[in-house]
């Protein structure tokens, strides 16, 4: 595709969202939130390909600092907090909730995790886990009405997995890796993953119960 081709599809998918958000609005004002409610997916939806579009077009440039300045804004919009906590267990907190879609591809949050994974194994020792555990904290805001949680097993999900597992796990496969999903009420969205040895899973378990956030309904799931 040329730059200007390129321009050109984020010019139609840019008139996609724009006729989105005006079906939206026409539905709030006849107060039909029944399809508010779908076509606020569908605007997010075509939103999200115009991203993905815009985030190609400086490169189409030829400049060659194009990707790193791409990655700095892109980090800049979404800030992703990575750390290994005193307990030595990663954490990741995700200023977003996911799963954020129904449909699409990956590309937009690997898109975020992997300059911020990238930046932060620059900055430690090498790291590998071995027999973990990871975890899937949905946090969400208190004033969200309970309908609108969402679904824990999603493709973004399955992302992230894929992006730790890149940077720190031997193995992802069932014999190495387990999962475990929960979801709590906080003070705004976020998305939080932990890689826990399965060895401290259990302590693991007690610190979350005893945090500040509300008691989590939880579930495990063993692959």
């Amino acid at each position: 595709m040329t730059f200007k081709e390129q321009l050109q599809a984020a010019q139609r998918q840019l008139k996609k969202m724009q006729d989105a958000l005006s079906l939206m609005l026409l539905f709030e004002d006849g107060k039909r939130y029944d399809l508010v409610y779908d076509m606020a997916f569908e605007f997010a939806y075509e939103s999200e390909k115009l991203t993905m579009l815009a985030r190609e077009i400086p490169a189409y440039t030829g400049h060659p600092g194009a990707k790193e300045r791409m990655d700095a804004q892109v980090a800049d919009v979404m800030p992703i907090s990575i750390e290994l906590t005193s307990e030595g267990w990663f954490k990741m907190v995700i200023p977003v909730l996911l799963p954020r879609k129904e449909r699409g591809n990956q590309s937009y949050i690997r898109d975020n995790l992997y300059p911020a994974m990238k930046r932060f194994m620059e900055e430690q020792p090498p790291i590998r886990f071995e027999k973990s555990v990871i975890v899937f904290r949905h946090v969400y805001n208190r004033q969200r009405p309970e309908r609108l949680y969402r679904d824990h097993d999603n493709i973004e999900l399955n992302a992230v997995v894929n992006v730790v597992a890149l940077y720190l796990l031997r193995s992802d496969g069932p014999k190495h890796l387990e999962h475990y999903y929960c979801a709590v009420c906080g003070e705004a969205d976020s998305t939080e993953v932990y890689l826990i040895p399965q060895d401290d899973f259990d302590r693991f378990r007690v610190a979350l119960k005893s945090s500040e956030l509300d008691a989590p309904e939880s579930k495990i799931i063993q692959l």
